[in-house]
């Protein structure tokens, strides 16, 4: 196996790390400051951006290792043919093993590919359903005066995985700020240089006498 599909045999596995930590039966206190530390976390956040990218690139592993499956299989086809049309047996069946071996690490690549990225669908709807029932369930708690919502402070039901969000907008606002000061930024220099450069033209052309 390969670095780099190896690498997605260790991501296959940590999904499946995460998946068990979120179905596992925990009390409702545990399992609410795990969703609040994700949800809140800056690391957290980071590691969802960089396992979105890489999530791209097994999309493009996936994709390569259908089209290798495909073409295998119509390699193995022309063998198949080939050896009933000729009488080399025994070359045939060599070369028939060989194209065989491509083909099952062909399909081996493609099933490791494809259950990585079904996963990560199945987490992230998993991951939203927990969230859905966590804040149904402190509501619940909070109508029976279990949890009492202290008073001055958001409720806590609807602040999980609100916070996170919030967090993300705010992000990208401030990238727009900065891109728009540095259009203002270069749109006022230049309206600077042609100002100056107007202002230069009018100066050196000479005066008609009257």
């Amino acid at each position: 196996m390969t670095l780099y599909y190896s690498l997605v045999f260790g991501l296959l596995v940590f999904e499946m790390v995460v998946f068990m930590s979120l179905i596992i039966p925990m009390p409702f206190t545990w399992k609410r400051k795990l969703l609040t530390f994700i949800s809140e976390s800056p690391v957290i956040a980071k590691l969802q951006y960089w396992i979105k990218i890489t999530f791209v690139f097994i999309l493009i592993l996936f994709v390569d290792s259908v089209n290798r499956v495909y073409r295998v299989q119509l390699e193995l086809a022309t063998a198949n043919k080939a050896n009933n049309g000729a009488g080399a047996a025994a070359v045939g069946g060599i070369e028939r093993m060989e194209i065989q071996a491509r083909k099952f690490y062909s399909q081996r690549n493609m099933y490791l590919c494809g259950f990585t990225l079904f996963l990560s669908l199945i987490l992230n709807r998993t991951y939203g359903m927990i969230l859905e029932v966590l804040r149904l369930e402190l509501e619940n708690r909070q109508m029976k005066g279990i949890d009492k919502p202290k008073d001055g402070k958001l409720n806590e039901s609807s602040s999980i995985g609100e916070v996170g969000r919030l967090k993300k907008e705010l992000a990208a606002k401030d990238r727009d700020i900065e891109t728009l000061k540095k259009q203002a930024q270069g749109l006022s220099t230049e309206y600077n240089r042609l100002g100056d450069q107007v202002s230069g033209t009018s100066d050196s052309t000479p005066k008609k006498d009257r």
